[in-house]
């Protein structure tokens, strides 16, 4: 078992259990789906393991409709970079 999940301080810092289960769920599909790491990681870290300092570093959060952001990703007002912008 994974030591950070045996700490109240991570659950508390997500908001609770379910939005940690949440978070991690969404993030590790990101991450086999080909997302890079953002934290430096040793050889010997598995995913879940990226994912737990992901969320002790405060690099990653969910927003209030539950989806995956990134610590500075997005400016507050902002509409976010086009991920598939349209031909014009």
């Amino acid at each position: 078992m994974f030591e950070e999940l045996k700490e109240e301080a991570i659950v508390n810092k997500v908001g609770g259990r379910f939005k940690l289960s949440t978070l991690i769920q969404k993030r590790l599909v990101q991450l086999n789906a080909g997302s890079r790491a953002l934290v430096v990681s040793d050889t010997g870290m598995d995913k879940m393991e990226i994912v737990l300092q992901e969320v002790l570093q405060d690099k990653i959060f969910l927003d209030s409709s539950n989806e995956v952001k990134i610590t500075g990703d997005l400016q507050e007002g902002s509409a976010g970079p086009d991920i598939n912008p349209l031909p014009v």
